[in-house]
């Protein structure tokens, strides 16, 4: 029998930091749809030792994703599954978004579903936005988590045509992914295999740092000065956290969304953040700021 297959679909900081703390002695199946970020990612892996098959995927188009599982599973037992591959609000359009984040996650849980190894286990990479999105009523959450993927963006409130926000879009979609990670592990547990999702704060990537150039970078910036740990994400925080969730320790952990943001979202659900018109604005000095310390501004103060 071949070696093991890793698969990790998504080639940038966060999909090579996995590749390298998973990859050791597996063939490691890397994807992407940019074929420069793809072949660059690809020769950093091998010059490192790793032995890596590079294959182009469209996690928006179905039947690629479904050729790229098939093409996995002929090199060898599928056991470990990474799914990073997304766009953020800096980056596209609402309507891209949804086809990639919602939908292209859906397809990868449903086609490497039908692969995965016994014994094995996936993730998919998810947001902590999805914790901050507009709350969905109890029939919204149970079609997000149940209607099959090819139908999703039917749904009346997940619609391109209808949803034009790419925030909005963006945080519909990861709310998606943690509600599908629930039942993708009745059907991944078939086989024997688990699934969890993990929701990364903002991570120091090109796509993080994107993001805090953006519109909307003060607030994300506010959210981590405030939050427990008050510093950005790295890469090889969240492949800390995938090896755990793949490996043997989390072997009785299936259907669960790990939240790893530096406590972000603590900071957004307590007294310390305050939303205004012109977004969150910290009224309390963060944890660890020395007593005396000139406290934030609120944003009306022009800060």
């Amino acid at each position: 029998m071949g070696h093991d297959v890793l698969v990790v679909i998504g080639a940038g900081g966060i999909g090579q930091a996995i590749a390298r703390r998973q990859g050791s002695g597996k063939v490691v199946v890397l994807a992407d749809a940019n074929a420069g970020t793809l072949e660059s990612a690809a020769r950093a892996l091998r010059e490192e030792g790793h032995c890596v098959a590079a294959h182009h995927v469209d996690v928006a188009w179905r039947q690629s994703v479904a050729d790229l599982a098939q093409t996995a599973a002929g090199l060898g037992p599928v056991t470990q599954i990474v799914h990073t591959a997304g766009l953020s609000p800096a980056q596209a359009s609402a309507a891209a978004i949804l086809r990639v984040d919602l939908a292209g996650a859906a397809f990868m849980l449903e086609e490497f579903g039908q692969v995965v190894a016994h014994g094995g286990a996936g993730i998919v990479i998810s947001s902590m936005a999805g914790y901050l999105a507009a709350p969905l009523d109890a029939e919204q959450e149970s079609a997000l988590a149940q209607t099959p993927a090819d139908h999703l963006l039917l749904l009346p409130f997940v619609n391109p045509e209808i949803v034009t926000d790419p925030t909005v879009a963006y945080g519909l979609a990861k709310r998606a992914n943690q509600l599908r990670i629930q039942r993708a592990s009745l059907t991944w547990g078939e086989h024997g295999a688990r699934v969890n999702s993990i929701s990364p704060g903002i991570v120091s990537t090109p796509m993080g740092r994107r993001e805090l150039e953006s519109a909307s970078g003060r607030f994300v910036r506010t959210m981590t000065d405030t939050s427990v740990i008050q510093r950005l994400g790295t890469p090889d925080d969240v492949a800390s956290a995938a090896a755990f969730l793949l490996g043997p320790d989390a072997s009785f952990i299936s259907g669960i969304d790990l939240l790893i943001d530096g406590g972000a979202v603590a900071a957004v659900r307590s007294d310390r953040l305050a939303v205004s018109a012109d977004g969150w604005t910290p009224i309390s000095a963060p944890i660890g700021r020395p007593t005396g310390a000139a406290p934030f501004r609120h944003a009306a103060d022009g800060s």
